[in-house]
């Protein structure tokens, strides 16, 4: 309009609404008010308004570029945690970052869309080249996945739902305990136990998913645990803005192609299977034989952890083959010994025979009727299961190693299979 014919300031004013000084003043500063306009990421913008921290923004925006750059996933959540992780660094302290402000910070400087990304087969490129290149330098052993399924918790426990986040390796060999995301974020039935030495992990999260901070408080977790091992492994992952890349030390982090997503490992059966496992010791719980009523959280916990190691070695590397995620010539040799928590129904043998039971020989004539008396009653599986109860809650308060309970879980299948007759 300022370009067209000439109109007086004044007209201009009463047309727009606005005063006739503020029509001068933009007129006068036309030139830097264009120049800032084409330099903002949106166009639709209406108004400038400057952060309280420029140099904060200029870091944050540094780092959004090179993400995008790599093509990895920016969102609020994780754009939130790298904001705090640069509030918190020595010599910026600072409040810390609003919801809007991150927005517009995502919003900003958006990269142009070519005409050709769409057409351009990524996903196939990436799993015909890209992927077979990767794999080649890590034994099946070394290439992990990960990734969340959720599953419904029963009647009692707090809320609704858990999001579990599952990561194996190619075969099979080595399954990460579980991490388990729920609403509550101070169960009571997990107070006074000693978490550290769990097969499980619990946080709370947002409305019981995984967050940014959360997943990466895991991955720092795993680099440490593969440090330990000594080991350097393929992390193979989706791309999620809960999913933040970080630079690890024994895990290297590789974003699948969305195209590709729903072909993971963890996808094909592995969850699947878990979740089976679950519903049918879920099913198997029996409440009026453990004294116990409905299970609690914490129950559900050690059910799931059980239900974790049922899924064999031997689905997790069929599932990885399917999806291409292992190495065609690089399988290790499957154990064939079985699996834990599975006990022989065989009977043992005794120098190549079979063993018979030991019976009783007859009764010596005159036997003191006072030692038959002495002899304890067999307990009724009422008390089998109030005995087991006692004795996890021993464990859980006082385990030194989480391997403890893959003993007691073994146990626990035990007594099932002979309570079933």
């Amino acid at each position: 309009m300022l370009e067209g014919p000439k109109v007086s300031q004044s007209e201009l004013a009463k047309r727009f609404g606005v005063s006739q000084p503020q029509i001068c003043r933009i007129i006068k500063n036309k030139e830097r008010i264009l120049s800032e306009w084409h330099r903002s990421g949106d166009p639709e913008r209406k108004r400038k308004r400057e952060g309280k921290d420029a140099a904060l923004e200029a870091a944050l925006l540094r780092w959004v570029e090179g993400a995008r750059a790599a093509d990895l996933p920016v969102g609020r959540p994780l754009l939130q945690l790298k904001a705090k992780q640069l509030v918190g660094a020595p010599g910026r302290p600072g409040p810390e970052p609003s919801a809007g402000w991150l927005a517009r910070v995502a919003a900003f400087k958006k990269p142009p869309v070519e005409k050709g990304d769409v057409e351009q087969p990524v996903a196939e490129h990436w799993a015909g080249a890209v992927l077979p290149s990767l794999l080649r330098s890590y034994a099946p052993s070394e290439v992990f996945c990960c990734g969340e399924t959720v599953v419904l918790l029963p009647a009692g426990c707090p809320g609704a739902r858990l999001t579990l986040l599952l990561c194996t390796n190619a075969s099979g060999s080595e399954k990460v305990p579980l991490r388990a995301v729920g609403e509550s974020p101070r169960p009571r039935c997990l107070r006074g136990i000693n978490l550290e030495q769990m097969p499980w992990s619990y946080r709370a999260g947002s409305l019981g998913g995984l967050t940014a901070a959360l997943f990466a408080e895991w991955l720092r977790e795993f680099n440490e645990a593969m440090r330990r091992q000594g080991k350097s492994v393929l992390l193979l992952l989706a791309k999620h803005e809960a999913h933040p890349y970080l630079q690890l030390s024994n895990v290297r982090m590789v974003f699948v192609p969305p195209a590709t997503a729903l072909a993971q490992p963890l996808d094909r059966g592995i969850a699947n299977d878990l979740k089976g496992h679950y519903r049918r010791r879920l099913l198997r719980w029996l409440p009026a034989e453990c004294g116990t009523g409905q299970p609690t959280l914490l129950d559900v916990l050690h059910i799931l952890a059980q239900a974790w190691g049922d899924v064999s070695p031997m689905l997790i590397t069929s599932c990885f083959h399917a999806t291409g995620f292992i190495p065609e010539a690089g399988t290790e040799a499957m154990s064939l010994s079985p699996a834990h928590g599975q006990l022989s129904r065989e009977h043992p043998e005794r120098d190549g025979q079979p063993a018979e039971a030991d019976g009783d020989e007859g009764m010596v004539e005159g036997e003191d009727a006072a030692e038959l008396a002495a002899v304890p009653p067999c307990p009724s599986e009422r008390e089998v299961w109030r005995s087991l109860a006692t004795l996890r809650r021993y464990l859980e308060c006082q385990a030194t190693s989480p391997d403890l309970f893959q003993a007691f879980y073994e146990l626990e299948d035990a007594v099932h299979m002979v309570s079933a007759g």
